[in-house]
């Protein structure tokens, strides 16, 4: 199969979807893979990293689009990048089309086949492609959260772990999946003290067992995250429904009912976020107030830290991008009721019901597809 990866062009993107080492994997199963000039840079390998594996150079990301069967890429593809796809060709990366009607439009307009890495399970609700990325953003939301409450940053001027005689910042934690259990693995760490909600009884129990009286816990109802909201000075939305949108967990009512200068890190906000006064930011431009709350909700937060991001990314996606080259879509695909949970539109057609029902389009069960 011929593969192909581009250099990412969302804002401040960093990372790259195929490292040197993924590359070698494919030709030395006999795939050509072809790579964009400059695309691993920004995560610290060289055009001549791929050379030395047998990657073949190109210069434009064009190039790359017309001449691959299978797409290897980080992000969702931009406008222009849409434009490139063809019908039945295969893009396998993180799409994220709950929110995003218009990408979805353009992925059924083009009718290529869509591979989203975050609706992909293992068979027992775990999503191995997501967990990489939501280890890296949970892990970042508490040390971004401390930087901004610093008051020359837009905060309350606190320091996350407190000094002696002087209490630490509260942080609240809405979910206590990947993301959220790390999120509060590094506050603890850092000293603050820490609230998490979770609908799910047997995860606080966990939460329990792990950090014991570190962590205060809470079953997420409507009354405890308003109060929660209220007490925090850092919350962090950690909240995921795979494939569909975040539900609204902290109202703009609740916004009001905040400290001045308090700190939102939505990481949930590639989903939609889960704050209603959440818009996805960037990393160019990362914040801004709502009634006097600092709101952070970069969509791409690991694509800060991109070395560290796509080694752990390619360490997930490659077994399945390999299965795709070396045994096909259809067999790949029907061979694994997990991976096939990951195309969410395949000719022209949704193939995802989470997303179908968020975006209220028709859904056609993949099975039927193929």
């Amino acid at each position: 199969m011929r593969v192909g990866c581009p250099k990412e062009i969302k804002n401040n993107e960093n990372r790259v979807g195929l490292t040197p080492g993924g590359a070698r994997s494919f030709v030395a199963a006999g795939h050509e893979v072809t790579v964009e000039r400059g695309a691993g840079e920004r995560s610290g390998f060289a055009d001549a990293e791929y050379e030395a594996v047998g990657a073949r150079l190109v210069a434009t990301a064009a190039e790359v689009f017309a001449e691959a069967e299978l797409v290897l890429k980080v992000k969702e593809p931009q406008a222009a990048e849409l434009e490139l796809l063809r019908p039945g060709q295969i893009l396998f990366t993180y799409l994220h089309l709950a929110p995003d009607p218009e990408q979805a439009r353009g992925l059924l307009r083009r009718k290529a086949t869509a591979i989203a890495y975050e609706t992909i399970h293992d068979g027992t609700g775990r999503l191995p492609l997501l967990t990489p990325m939501s280890e890296v953003a949970g892990r970042m939301a508490a040390h971004v959260g401390a930087f901004y409450l610093q008051q020359p940053n837009g905060g309350r001027g606190m320091l996350l772990g407190g000094v002696p005689g002087v209490p630490p910042a509260h942080v609240v934690v809405l979910g206590a999946g990947v993301v959220g259990m790390n999120a509060i693995k590094v506050a603890v760490g850092m000293g603050a003290r820490v609230t998490a909600l979770d609908r799910s009884l047997p995860t606080l129990r966990y939460v329990d067992d792990i950090f014991g009286n570190k962590v205060e816990t809470l079953w997420s109802n409507e009354q405890h995250v308003e109060e929660a909201v209220a007490q925090a000075d850092l919350v962090i939305g950690a909240v995921l429904i795979p494939g569909a949108a975040a539900p609204k967990l902290v109202t703009r009512q609740m916004l009001r009912g905040m400290k001045p200068g308090s700190v939102i890190v939505d990481v949930a906000v590639d989903q939609g976020g889960c704050v209603e006064t959440t818009h996805p930011t960037t990393h160019a431009d990362p914040v801004y107030f709502v009634d006097g709350v600092l709101h952070y909700a970069v969509a791409n937060m690991p694509g800060a830290l991109p070395r560290t991001s796509t080694i752990a990314l390619t360490n997930a996606t490659l077994p399945y991008a390999l299965r795709l080259a070396n045994r096909g879509l259809r067999d790949a695909l029907r061979a694994d009721p997990g991976f096939l949970a990951g195309l969410n539109a395949f000719d022209g057609q949704l193939t995802c019901a989470p997303v179908a029902e968020s975006l209220a389009l028709p859904f056609v069960e993949p099975g039927t597809v193929l």
